[in-house]
């Protein structure tokens, strides 16, 4: 039996010139492999050069479509664009309801049924406004406090909320306050894009960004990337909401769907083209998130609570380099990491949970027994006594934080940490597509991907990553990566090298005596040489799975 692709209904309206509404939808949705079903809320008579006329579609018709599709074609997610009508939110509104009925007791009814509303409230190209104070407040009421995402533009996010500046009047410090208060009307998930902060055609410098605020339920911060210096950017917004919407059907939750649909809008845009006098349509297509080697988008950096992501300031922290032999031995004590050292290990890292009284001795002793041997020791957790030892050594010196821990950090905490950049490398886990994209925006020295298969050395909520997202990571991750979670045995350490990482993490794998440390550590050296030697970098890599 052939797979069935997740059904995605898109209701919005018909762009007469082919750039906008249902047309863009079509064009992401295939993008990221869904099945779309376009439902016409409204016609536009327009082309590049502006909207001449909307007619939003009666509402029988309208409910027609809906309930025609329900009887066979049941979505995973729903996306508004161009409504046009009172009468189509009360639709739209009355239907997820509907659908969202059937979610079993205790599930989440955004995981039955996504809502991104994307809320097309006038012309980017002529100025032309399709809402008045009747759809305005039908939002309020009836689409906002049902949404899984809302992705206005500044100016349309200061209209639903009736805000009185103009878009020109509000400056990007406004914007998080902004989503507070759509999420307080009941979305669950807010980005507002910053796309319309510059004006079409105005050229942008090779540094400048496109900056959206981003408040989900598992990530917040300022999501960039480079902006496309292109006139042609007709249905952006429509490709970035469609986006958001498939990837959502596909099973990511809402931080992860808002990074890919950013990379693949970035990639529409570069791929637009010029269709008559205005500004031309941006272009989805598949291969947005092949890899930046392969003609795909760079990965977006997300930033720490509300400041930029500091690699924007051009902010690294000391380079990573990993062993020739790309593993990664990861112990609980010093005795431990002496162990290491004295089998052949150069890549050691050194993770005790507990604060206990003899921690300073355990750190001093292993950094002695890893600079001894030149090898690289990273402290796990530890930060204040890592950025200690950083001071007055000049060892190979690292710190690996969780993200968790890494948010944790005070203002005041992240600039002692920012101080010591230079030297000393710092290591981030990451488990999701946001939690990567933050990684980078740090400027992290490595990252690392896990886990990559069932793991019991503790609890998560994460799914596997598999040998297919860390090959993406490889693919996308401006850092190293290594490997970790799960690789308990020689197959699995040589499959995980065979991917690309620069290193392999090994915990139990390394056994817990000197004598099977020596004994494990060649096999694992030739499983990491052979899965080198079958890696096969030059394909593109295929969409990441969802890990939530």
């Amino acid at each position: 039996m052939s797979h069935r692709l997740p059904i995605l209904w898109s209701i919005a309206g018909h762009d007469s010139s082919g750039g906008a509404g249902l047309s863009a939808d079509q064009r992401a949705a295939d993008a990221l492999g869904v099945h779309l079903c376009p439902v016409i809320a409204a016609v536009t008579a327009q082309n590049s050069q502006g909207v001449q006329a909307v007619v939003p579609v009666d509402a029988g018709t309208l409910e027609a479509q809906l309930a025609a599709l329900a009887l066979d074609l049941p979505p995973r997610a729903i996306k508004t664009g161009l409504l046009g009508s009172v009468a189509a939110i009360k639709a739209v509104a009355r239907w997820v309801d509907h659908l969202r009925a059937a979610t079993p007791p205790g599930e989440d009814p955004h995981r039955q049924l996504a809502l991104v509303i994307d809320p097309v409230l006038g012309a980017s190209a002529g100025g032309a406004t399709f809402a008045d104070p009747s759809v305005l407040s039908a939002y309020r009421k009836l689409l906002i406090p049902r949404a899984t995402v809302i992705t206005p533009n500044r100016l349309e996010a200061a209209r639903l909320l009736a805000w009185p500046q103009a878009s020109h009047g509000l400056d990007q410090g406004q914007l998080p306050e902004m989503a507070r208060q759509l999420q307080q009307l009941g979305a669950r998930g807010v980005v507002i894009t910053g796309g319309d902060a510059v004006s079409v055609g105005e050229p942008a410098s090779p540094t400048a960004q496109a900056i959206d605020w981003l408040l989900t339920p598992h990530a917040t911060g300022w999501l960039t990337a480079p902006r496309i210096d292109t006139r042609h950017t007709h249905g952006t917004g429509c490709t970035f909401a469609t986006g958001i919407a498939a990837a959502l059907a596909l099973g990511h939750v809402e931080a992860d769907a808002v990074v890919l649909a950013k990379m693949l809008t970035h990639h529409a845009l570069s791929q637009g083209h010029a269709a008559g006098q205005g500004a031309g349509p941006v272009i989805a297509g598949q291969g947005f998130a092949a890899g930046p080697h392969h003609g795909g988008a760079p990965l977006p950096w997300l930033g720490l609570d509300e400041q930029l992501p500091w690699a924007l300031q051009g902010t690294r922290f000391a380079p990573f380099t990993a062993p020739a032999d790309g593993l990664y031995g990861i112990v609980d004590s010093a005795d431990r990491i002496k162990d290491g050292v004295a089998s052949g290990l150069r890549l050691l890292q050194l993770r005790r949970k507990s604060k206990a009284a003899d921690l300073a001795q355990q750190l001093a002793t292993s950094l002695d027994a890893c600079a001894s041997a030149q090898a690289t020791l990273f402290i796990n957790d530890h930060w204040r006594e890592a950025l200690a030892l950083s001071a007055s050594t000049d060892a190979s010196l690292g710190l690996h934080l969780g993200q968790e821990d890494l948010l944790a950090l005070s203002p005041q905490d992240q600039a002692l940490l920012l101080s010591a950049r230079h030297r000393i490398s710092l290591g981030l886990s990451s488990h999701s597509l946001w939690e990567l994209a933050r990684a980078a925006g740090c400027g992290a020295s490595l990252i690392a991907c896990g886990p990559v298969l069932p793991t019991t050395t503790k609890d998560m909520p994460w799914q596997p990553q598999g040998h297919n997202n860390l090959r993406w990571w490889v693919a996308h991750s401006p850092a190293p990566v290594v490997a970790i979670g799960g690789l308990l045995n020689e197959d699995d350490v040589g499959q995980a090298a065979s991917c690309g990482p620069a290193a392999v993490c090994v915990v139990r794998g390394l056994g817990s005596t000197l004598t099977q440390t020596q004994a494990a550590l060649p096999v694992l050296q030739q499983a990491v040489s052979s899965g080198r030697a079958g890696h096969q970098p030059a394909g593109p890599v295929q969409l990441p799975h969802p890990v939530l």
